[in-house]
């Protein structure tokens, strides 16, 4: 059978890596030009049960853990006022239930699991059918099975269901700050080992500790229409001016963070969140699915990068064990993956209502110290 993958990220590699390790060739077409085309974005939290499972299947737990960061499972929680909610200290010798992994990393490491062949950069997926991709540069590829790795704007998605993401009614803008130890010691202590976050009154403040010693932050601002990053009058193109405006937007909370934001360089970056409806399915078809953020789509809260990990290596598992029966194959994932996905969307919902509350950060404790 001839899998193909169109999407080289996160889910659609592990897909390919457990295809590989079950002597399976599949091939995955990417857009981009390299792996090096563009950045991956921040850190990630591998859960036990989910990415760090698939990696299991991967055979790439070890090499894994080798480029986790135990201490990045630490948590500093707080308030707009500056009161301190919750700190976790992660001990040297604790399990690595959700250690942090930088996604460049991560991803890097399952491209070099494969053989070089089984990438194909540079092909813009345009439309299938009949057992033929079509590519914007007018090449085509063969198909029995294809698989739409191709996140949240996926082409892929569209043979399958008319379902489209929707505004979730939040807005990030992300910056950072590089060389936190050496160029803002203070700053660095106050953020710790691993992930801060500052919760309130419809807005919210995380920072992340990045592998690279950089710090990325995230100012969020909930209740907002999807246009808000073009009528907040945050001048983007001039990020001097869109950090004073920024600082402006936080003047009430606590000085701490908005040094926070002003120490940060000239990445300021917006970002609107949106999400695939809760629980959508599709009629399944034995020679296209999907996985991901093509098929699931969910609020930036931990879920999307372990749910992608487990959908590639359980849609591979499956393929593995009925060679000859793709449409069983595809539905015995689905089915799974439907029920999965479901229960981690609809968390990831109630986690996105919590951050918008006024009392997001005593919500928030309560979410993480149950009774």
């Amino acid at each position: 059978m001839t899998i193909t993958i169109v999407g080289a990220g996160l889910g659609g590699l592990a897909l390919a890596r457990v295809l590989h390790v079950h002597g399976i060739d599949a091939v995955v077409y990417e857009r981009e030009s390299s792996r090096g085309a563009r950045g991956q974005g921040g850190m990630l939290d591998l859960h036990s049960g989910t990415g760090q499972r698939a990696l299991r299947e991967a055979g790439l737990i070890d090499r894994f853990h080798a480029i986790a960061r135990g201490e990045g499972q630490d948590l500093r929680l707080l308030e707009p006022d500056g009161t301190l909610l919750l700190r976790e200290d992660t001990p040297d010798d604790a399990p690595l239930e959700r250690p942090e992994v930088d996604r460049a990393d991560l991803r890097d490491l399952l491209l070099d699991s494969l053989p070089e062949h089984a990438v194909r950069w540079g092909h813009m997926f345009e439309s299938a059918g009949h057992g033929l991709l079509h590519f914007a540069d007018g090449s085509s590829a063969p198909y029995d099975l294809l698989v739409g790795a191709d996140g949240a704007e996926s082409r892929v998605r569209a043979l399958l269901t008319d379902a489209r993401p929707a505004h979730t009614g939040h807005n990030v803008v992300e910056l950072g700050i590089p060389d936190i130890d050496r160029t803002h010691p203070d700053l660095a202590e106050m953020v710790g080992r691993g992930n801060y976050w500052v919760l309130g009154d419809g807005r919210s403040l995380s920072a992340q500790r990045n592998g690279d010693g950089r710090v990325r932050v995230y100012l969020g601002f909930h209740h907002t229409a999807e246009d808000w990053p073009a009528t907040a009058g945050i001048p983007f193109g001039d990020p001097a001016a869109a950090r004073v405006r920024l600082i402006d937007l936080f003047s009430d909370w606590d000085p701490r963070f908005t040094a926070l934001i002003a120490a940060c360089d000239d990445t300021v970056l917006p970002r609107s969140i949106s999400a695939l409806p809760v629980g959508m399915t599709w009629t399944s078809r034995p020679d296209v699915t999907l996985l991901g953020d093509a098929a699931h789509l969910m609020p930036p809260v931990g879920q999307g990068a372990n749910m992608a990990l487990l959908d590639g290596a359980l849609l591979g598992l499956a393929l593995a064990a009925h060679p000859d029966d793709l449409p069983a194959a595809v539905k015995e994932y689905e089915r799974e993956m439907f029920a999965r996905t479901s229960a981690a969307a609809r968390q990831s919902a109630h986690v996105q209502e919590i951050l918008a509350a006024p009392d997001a950060g005593r919500r928030m404790l309560a979410f993480f110290r149950p009774g």
